[in-house]
């Protein structure tokens, strides 16, 4: 968005994002006609794929010479190799080109697929149904960085954590209706072949009528040279990607969430036949369930992020895949035997089957919460002029992580291993995977921690927190009044901050590895290490030169008493080496708490949140470094924190 200053009435509007509800997106222009056109396009998807996958599943001898065991995989791995090879391309065009005109181009090459797609239902023919498939998988490759990178350019940052998880509801909730539609259309004997071509080139052409609306987005860097070459041009995305570690990690997140949900989609069908022992149409009670899992996961990000982009949400995420995929293994071994297909009706009426929709419902909503943040991230902390190249990055390690997934799908069936046993496998790799991410970036821990902590036995009050700079260096300086104060506030901060912290507290096994990680800095009164206590204001004057946020608690120690014990000149001798704005911030409500230093210190309810766990954080006006004066700043913080400890 742009930086220029507000008038009142455009403040008044950014006020209204910033407090209304991400379901009136729906009425604006700036996205609206986008999430349709998106919408269609994944509904369109999933009628296609979906009644090509039942017709092979289920009436094989239609189809000379498909495998009807492998033919789910097959089609996913036809469906995502044109992410391999265009991805870098139609990064550089989304890039070059603006959004809209791209994206009607794309709605237009869609209805030209579909009659492809449809003369294949028509005569048959599993040639050109796999052709469609292949060419459906150009047409979402060249939509993906479009479609991401559309959104940060209309919306604020306030916003894009409920416009990435009203996308992504909306995209499962395609799904979902796609495959109703697609299965009920396969399922019928007489005209299921007419429907289906019917029906995919009507959405398609209602897709490119919706298109016509989308608002025209200003290209991000019109004067780009594009290389053609898809080997050179991916390699140099994937650079472009890992020069924000961060952000580079976040698209493996993302990948490793495809190849998860690419195992369990794909699988839908043989788990149904094979384990549930029912009929077609419960493959759509199993995707339904998972569609409306994910898209509850996704639209509840917004409420328990705060409208932040809460990275913290990851773990938590990554926590339920693999406990729920774990316990559907189980479940899934502990069914009734049936001696015939069951219906829906017979498939609902019997008790265990109900633990196994539940898994798949808290699998997918937990997948919710795991992607929403990372697809945020990526969008907020790539550069604009290239983030559509980010995302086509994005893209293709999405489809070399789905493409491994078939291929593993492939070879353990091959060997033996049923449906179960391939969720099982799934999950405990997405524990080893996620250990590992997690490793990289403590801050994914950290924040999780500190999301963890405040949101089960805290209710914070904020008070002025838009005073906190989105971007630019700054200096928070805050009370100290409990072993968390620095964990409150990274749960409440808006970006990432570094910690100054206690030197002693880096000795300790865990916490110290952790802040460490989270490239806190350490330091030491000047009677003790006068040489670390000059590192860590030159450490401190180094990480405001990179425009990070730099927040020290200037009373050296914990208050004893619950009052403030006299600032110190530290912050003084930042500013002297590099000067910045200086942001004063208060606590107030942890004085008495189990983690502060109170003789009757009380530890928090989880369940009962009752006064003592009521904490507020308040933040001040930011002060020039020339006022910035312990003596002032230490009124001021009094006065922010007001009588209450």
């Amino acid at each position: 968005m742009s930086d220029r200053p507000l008038s009142s009435a455009q403040r008044a509007k950014r006020s209204a994002r910033e407090h209304g509800s991400q379901f009136r997106l729906l009425r604006e222009r700036r996205f609206a006609p986008f999430f349709w056109t998106q919408f269609l396009g994944a509904m369109n998807d999933n009628v296609f794929k979906i009644g090509f996958t039942s017709l092979v599943t289920y009436q094989a001898a239609r189809f000379s010479g498909v495998n009807a065991d492998t033919a789910a995989f097959l089609i996913s791995a036809i469906f995502i190799l044109p992410f391999v090879l265009f991805s870098a391309t139609s990064g550089q065009i989304a890039d070059k080109y603006d959004k809209a005109m791209l994206t009607r181009f794309v709605k237009t090459f869609e209805i030209a697929v579909m009659l492809v797609g449809g003369a294949g239902f028509w005569l048959h023919n599993a040639v050109l149904l796999y052709l469609c498939t292949f060419l459906m998988g150009v047409h979402s490759t060249v939509f993906g960085p479009v479609k991401y990178a559309y959104l940060p350019q209309h919306l604020e940052q306030s916003e894009l954590v409920g416009g990435n998880g009203m996308v992504e509801m909306g995209t499962f909730v395609a799904i979902l209706l796609g495959t109703i539609m697609g299965g009920a259309a396969a399922g019928s004997d007489a005209h299921g072949a007419a429907i289906l071509a019917f029906g995919c080139v009507a959405i398609a052409v209602i897709g490119r009528m919706a298109s016509g609306f989308v608002p025209p987005s200003t290209p991000s860097q019109p004067d780009l040279r594009i290389n053609w070459n898809p080997i050179s041009e991916t390699w140099r995305n994937l650079k472009l990607a890992r020069q924000n570690r961060a952000v580079f990690l976040s698209l493996l997140g993302i990948s490793w969430l495809w190849f998860v949900g690419a195992t369990f989609l794909s699988s839908f069908f043989r788990f149904a036949k094979d384990v549930l022992s029912a009929n077609p149409d419960v493959v759509t009670v199993l995707l339904a369930t998972f569609s409306i899992g994910i898209g509850t996961g996704s639209l509840l990000c917004e409420r328990l992020s705060k409208k932040r982009i809460e990275i913290g949400l990851v773990p938590l995420g990554s926590i339920g895949i693999s406990v729920f995929a774990i316990d559907l293994f189980f479940a899934s071994h502990a069914l009734p035997a049936a001696g015939h297909l069951l219906t829906v009706a017979e498939f609902m009426a019997r008790p265990a089957h109900w633990r196994v929709l539940a898994d798949l419902f808290l699998l997918a909503m937990f997948g919710g919460f795991y992607s929403v943040p990372l697809y945020a991230l990526i969008q907020s902390r790539s550069q604009p002029s290239h983030r559509a190249r980010i995302i086509a990055a994005n893209n293709i390690l999405n489809s070399l992580f789905m493409i491994v997934s078939s291929l593993m799908a492939v070879a353990l069936t091959s060997a033996g291993v049923g449906i179960p046993g391939l969720f099982l496998v799934t999950a405990l790799l997405n524990v080893v995977v996620a250990l590992y991410i997690y490793s990289l970036v403590p801050e994914f821990l950290l924040r999780f921690a500190a999301w963890l902590l405040v949101h089960t036995f805290y209710r914070i009050r904020l008070v002025h927190e838009e005073r906190i700079p989105d971007e630019g260096a700054a200096v928070l300086v805050c009370n100290h009044v409990s072993y968390v104060d620095a964990i409150v506030i990274m749960a409440e901060s808006p970006r990432p901050i570094r910690f100054v912290m206690d030197h002693r507290i880096f000795r300790t096994p865990f916490v110290g590895w952790l802040f460490r990680h989270a490239k806190a800095i350490p330091i030491a009164p000047a009677h003790e290490d006068p040489a670390l206590l000059a590192r860590a204001y030159d450490a401190c004057a180094k990480a405001l030169e990179d425009g990070d946020l730099v927040c020290i608690f200037p009373e050296g120690k914990l208050t004893k008493t619950g009052d403030m014990n006299p600032f110190r000149r530290g912050v003084t001798e930042i500013l002297r080496r590099k000067p910045v704005p200086v942001v004063p911030v208060a606590l107030r409500g942890l004085w008495g708490s189990f983690w502060s230093r109170n003789e009757d210190a009380r530890f928090p309810r989880p369940i009962q949140k009752g006064v003592m766990s009521r904490l507020t954080l308040a933040v001040g006006e930011p002060l020039e470094p020339v006022d910035a004066v312990p003596e002032r700043l230490q009124q001021i913080v009094t006065e922010l924190r007001g009588a209450r400890k």
